[in-house]
């Protein structure tokens, strides 16, 4: 038991766990009505939730290291031989480093941002990702996930959903992604050239089945 009037520190599990709550009473609270200094305000906040610690997955591994950006911003993983999905930050696995891989990533009505993305750098497991109404997602994350080797081995499925942002240039970029199999482009008002969409495809992954729900 500590003496009255001394110091605790906190150890930097009880620091993750600690900002995880936060996070995820933020998280709660973003239906608030927008004004321009709640806008300034969310806009910072969600670069702290992105910011890359790289000393942070040295230590715990690419993995546990991109669960916690993903959780912290509000997506959600899946990891192999599991079918649960994992969306609280404070009830992520514990154990050894390279005992949980990511498959799948859920990031519907989350805030990554391109920013966050060289967490993904040492994924080598993630076969899905689903983008859905994630504001911040623009055509430089997508460029980013074409450029990351280890994605263009491993994604096979994507959906990009209502992710107002996004243009053809980062829908054109995921065909680095060579395994590809299922891409779902829905809802997407930038996207303008679908003939064009369906050519470039057509040439860089002719096995891939692309469909098309836009406007």
């Amino acid at each position: 038991m500590c003496c009255a009037g001394s110091e605790q520190r906190l150890t930097c599990t009880d620091q993750m766990m600690l900002f995880g709550k936060v996070s995820q009473q933020l998280c709660g609270i973003k239906k608030l009505p927008w004004s321009c200094d709640s806008r300034y305000f969310w806009g910072w906040l969600n670069a702290v939730f992105n910011k890359v610690d790289y000393d942070r997955i040295r230590d715990v591994g690419p993995d546990r290291a991109a669960s916690e950006w993903l959780l912290r911003c509000g997506a959600m993983v899946r990891y192999h031989g599991q079918e649960r999905w994992q969306m609280d930050y404070n009830h992520l696995p514990t154990g050894p480093l390279d005992k949980y891989k990511i498959q799948a990533i859920d990031a519907t009505n989350s805030c990554i941002m391109s920013i966050g993305f060289d967490h993904m750098e040492g994924l080598q497991h993630v076969e899905k990702i689903r983008l859905c109404k994630c504001h911040y997602i623009e055509d430089d994350c997508l460029v980013r996930l074409g450029q990351l080797e280890n994605l263009q081995k491993s994604i096979l499925e994507m959906e990009i959903i209502s992710c107002g942002n996004v243009t053809d240039k980062g829908i054109i970029a995921l065909r680095h992604l060579r395994n590809l199999k299922y891409l779902l482009l829905s809802d997407l008002p930038g996207v303008k050239e679908k003939e064009n969409l369906v050519q470039v495809f057509e040439t860089a992954l002719p096995s891939l089945e692309l469909k098309l729900q836009l406007k």
